[in-house]
Parts: C-alpha cells; structure tokens; sequence
C-alpha cells in the first residue's frame, strides 16, 4: 500500500522553530518528527511513500532522500503555490491507483495503522477519517438564560469533550475525482463534498496517545518525555 505524508506548510505556528527548518524535520529527542512517522508506517507495511513539499522542500528531499535507508520507496512533489491539504493530491493522482492511506508529516501517535487500514476495507468506504477525543476547558463561567433574560443555569469553567480528526485517513482513488486541479483545497471541503454526494465516509474512533504538533506548547509536550 502507498501513502501519502503532507508536508508542504509553512509551520508558522511553531516558529521560531521553523524559520529555518520545515515543521516535519523538527527533532524529537534524536529523530525528526516525520522520520517517527516513516519508521512506523514502515512497520505496518507501507512500501511507497509520497511526500507532498512546499516550503523547504530542498531540505525534507536532501534528508530522506529516495527512502533507502529508511527501508522505504520514497518519491516527492512540489506545490509552488500552497494547494491546501486536499490540492495537492492532484498533483500526484495518476500514482494512486489503489486505497491509499494519508496523513500530516507532524503526528505524532500510537496508532496501529494496520487497524485502521483494515477497518476501511472492511466497511467498504470511499473514505475513513481517524478520529480522536479532546478535551476543552473553559476557564470562565458558562450561563443559560432564557428568551427573559432569566437565568437559570451556571457552570463554572466546564470542560467540553469533542471528536476531532487526527490528520489521518483512508481513502479510495475515487476522491481523486472530486480534487480541482491546480486550486487550493481542504480536506474538510473534500469530505463535505464526499458527503453531499453520498459516499460512504467513516469514522474510526480511537483512544490513544495521539498529539499533533502544531503549536510551540504541543512541541515541548512531545520533547518532555510526553512520546515514548
């Protein structure tokens, strides 16, 4: 099976750390992030990997280079202008033939992605979404009223529980038809999309350890022995 790591963002969330480095190149502990990345999708059986590029590309190219000694084919492409997290996949359509898993380049995650391939092929989705609870807390005091201005319920900081994606999915070759060529796209529009045209699209809850780095506080998380 073949994936698809993107990887062409510009990480201004986690400078200073990405002034001079893309976010998935990023070390944690001794090893980029995205290597954690290819060395578990290796385990799983992945053979192909297509890393989407953009800002920094030269140096994600030069660090990984063809896979080799990662144990892994690994091949590459180049927005020149940012396409969104669903665009790119234009780009490289004629390559994914077959179900194909995809995933950001800066998860880091426990995740056995055997199950979740499996779990799509069993469902017979077009696309399977890795799903995962977060936990908001609200550091005010939340108050109901009614339509008179009555109160009548006070909560004090609450907190929220949601199901958020993980930046990790299935996906069948058909969602290729619904990507614009050359056109910024999101992976949100692209499952709206799929859903208005009554695809079948599904999630897979999962309850692990899972931290997206996208923030300078989720980076020393994942540097203060929080991933092991």
């Amino acid at each position: 099976m073949k994936a698809v790591i993107l990887a062409g963002g510009m990480g201004t969330r986690l400078r200073p750390y990405t002034t001079v480095l893309p976010k998935p190149l990023v070390p944690v502990k001794d090893k980029p992030i995205m290597e954690i990345v290819i060395n578990q999708l290796v385990k799983h059986g992945i053979k192909e990997i297509y890393i989407t590029t953009g800002h920094l590309a030269e140096l994600i190219v030069a660090y990984f280079g063809s896979g080799e000694k990662f144990g892994i084919d690994i091949n590459y492409s180049r927005e020149e202008k940012p396409l969104g997290t669903a665009g790119p996949l234009g780009m490289i359509k004629e390559e994914l033939t077959d179900t194909f898993l995809m995933m950001n380049g800066d998860i880091l995650t426990d995740l056995n992605y055997s199950e979740i391939i499996e779990f799509h092929k069993k469902s017979k989705a077009t696309a399977t979404i890795g799903i995962t609870k977060r936990n908001v807390n609200i550091d005010y005091g939340v108050v109901e009223f009614t339509k008179e201005h009555q109160i009548n319920k006070w909560i004090e900081k609450p907190t929220i529980d949601y199901h958020v994606s993980m930046g990790i999915y299935v996906l069948e070759p058909k969602v290729l038809d619904y990507i614009p060529e050359d056109t910024k796209y999101d992976l949100p529009q692209l499952v709206i999309d799929l859903i208005e045209k009554r695809e079948l699209v599904k999630a897979f809850v999962y309850e692990g350890y899972w931290l997206d780095i996208g923030l300078v506080e989720d980076y020393q998380k994942a540097i203060n022995n929080m991933w092991k």
